[in-house]
């Protein structure tokens, strides 16, 4: 075995900590395990995937949520030189008979939970590729597949057999982009593009990942990786927590309190709920050191709720092609004695890229921006974690060896990276760039309102205007009248949504982001007349 893998982060775990443990809810309760008992798990499933016809290149699927059996997969498959494809099962279903026949997934491991997901999916020739169905449970539905349940499949193999030697350039893994912008993409990873990340993250300068950390990864393991949070537990040697299925803020509480849990991951919608949670319930988060918030930026009272609690909030930025943590949002030695008020506003931007990573800025014309903090570009990234291409072959987003992100950004003297918005969602109005993302932090900072997604919608005269969508518990008109109000306390006037919709939900994609696409698709007709403050008309 030569170059950089994932088998020795396993190896290490077991072998210097053999009594750590791992623990699992699940629909039936808890299970616990140690580092010694699961990499023994590890390798009877990697036997038994290789007695199946399972090797090198090869792929195979999950549908599962965040639990024990996944997590054996993660290692057990690359062990393999196989890619470990993990499915959101939240995708529509043509979503996922798509990617299964575009992947050729050769089996495919399901939650019994997530049988309904499969045969909605199922369809002959998009599945062709697929030998056999392994159903985590005790429980052998019928499927349209062979189908065998999780405990039969590894009964007859051991934890003794070969496993090949590995390199760096061997595969290890595919996820799929999450189609916010377009079809999701899928992205392979080699295993010494794994390790690189996994490396990266543990740093100080990354998620600062130890061995006396307990891990609770809340973001899903179907979600590139879980942001890379097992394969960096198990490299630190630290205990790993895992929620289960669609975990709700008394779950994710109890599991802190009883697991002793001091660093987690997920969504800011996750932590809002547990905040909401937290105020009609007494709980005990004393060893809650550090929450890792990403796929959208934390409203600013979740920061301030937390501090006020002594949990740091964490802001990172990734995506699928950067395997995915790319920026962490740290504060340098110089800034961590200045004011509050300074610090939070540097902790709310995407942070400062990981070290190993080269990255640019650039305009419409392939120019570099100025590193003031106003200048917005384009932000390009590349690295030994960095994607170079697509599984289809489409090459669009990638420019020599940079990637070209689609996000906007501008970076600020000290070299924070702040995302504007999306390429695809920036609102241009009147010749101006309004920041669709910065609108919706400025009125989810108001307490009444829950959700909040701003789209570019037609108009007659300058282009593109603002049009908000809110999730909010008060009256209508004194809430639009004080979301503008903290609109115009950041932003010119002009940023001003000209129109405030109130839905019950915002539409979402199957991660978890605001199907912005959807609420566009709303508006057939171009907007008109005035809004409430003209922007500068310079186009």
């Amino acid at each position: 075995m030569t170059g950089q893998t994932l088998r020795p982060f396993l190896t290490r775990a077991a072998t210097l900590y053999p009594d750590r443990a791992v623990v699992a809810r699940t629909g039936a309760g808890e299970t616990r395990d140690t580092y010694a008992g699961y990499a023994d798990r590890v390798r009877r499933l990697a036997s038994a995937l290789r007695a199946a016809g399972i090797g090198r290149g090869d792929r195979v699927a999950t549908l599962c949520w965040n639990h024990g059996r996944h997590f054996e997969a993660y290692f057990a498959v690359p062990a393999l030189g196989a890619q470990l494809h993990t499915i959101n099962p939240l995708l529509p279903a043509d979503d996922v008979r798509r990617i299964v026949a575009e992947a050729a997934d050769r089996l495919l491991l399901v939650d019994p939970s997530l049988t309904d997901a499969l045969r909605a999916a199922y369809d002959p020739d998009a599945f062709e590729s697929v030998e056999r169905v392994v159903v985590v449970g005790s429980t052998e539905p019928d499927l349209p597949l062979p189908t065998t349940g999780f405990s039969e499949f590894v009964a007859a193999h051991d934890a003794d057999g070969d496993l090949p030697a590995l390199d760096g350039d061997d595969p290890a893994g595919l996820c799929y982009s999450s189609g916010t912008t377009g079809d999701p993409k899928g992205v392979e990873y080699t295993q010494r593009m794994l390790w690189s990340h996994t490396m990266a993250i543990m740093t100080p300068m990354g998620l600062d990942i130890a061995d006396s950390d307990v891990v609770m990864p809340v973001v899903p393991m179907f979600h590139i990786n879980a942001w890379g949070l097992p394969y960096a537990a198990t490299a630190a040697g630290a205990k790993q927590v895992y929620p289960g299925p669609s975990p709700d803020p008394a779950d994710l509480v109890g599991l802190i309190e009883r697991e002793g849990v001091t660093l987690t991951a997920g969504v800011p919608t996750v932590w809002l709920g547990v905040l909401d949670y937290l105020e009609d319930h007494d709980a005990d988060l004393s060893t809650l050191s550090r929450v890792v918030v990403g796929g959208a930026a934390p409203p600013e009272r979740l920061i301030r709720a937390f501090d006020d609690r002594g949990v740091e909030v964490v802001h990172g930025w990734g995506m699928t092609e950067t395997a995915p943590v790319g920026a962490v949002s740290h504060l340098k030695p110089e800034l961590r004695d200045a004011d509050y008020e300074t610090r939070l506003e540097k902790r709310k931007k995407q942070g400062l890229i990981l070290p190993g990573l080269e990255f640019e800025v650039v305009d419409d014309d392939g120019d570099s921006v100025p590193h003031d903090g106003e200048s917005m570009g384009e932000l390009r990234v590349r690295g030994p974690w960095v994607a170079e291409g697509y599984v289809d072959g489409n090459g669009d987003a990638f420019d020599g060896s940079w990637l070209r992100t689609g996000d906007v950004v501008t970076v600020d003297p000290d070299g924070y990276v702040e995302l504007v918005d999306r390429a695809a969602d920036v609102i241009k109005s009147g010749g101006e760039w309004i920041s669709s993302q910065a609108v919706e932090n400025a009125i989810m900072s108001h307490g009444a309102v829950s959700e909040a997604a701003v789209v570019g919608v037609p108009h007659e005269r300058w282009g593109e205007r603002p049009v908000a969508y809110v999730v909010a518990d008060a009256a209508r008109d004194d809430l639009i009248a004080a979301v503008s109000a903290e609109v115009r306390r950041e932003f010119p006037d002009w940023w001003v949504p000209d129109r405030f919709e109130f839905v019950e939900s915002i539409p979402k994609t199957a991660t978890g982001k605001f199907a912005k696409t959807a609420l566009r698709a709303r508006h057939e007709d171009p907007l008109a007349g005035p809004v409430a403050a003209e922007p500068p008309d310079s186009a």
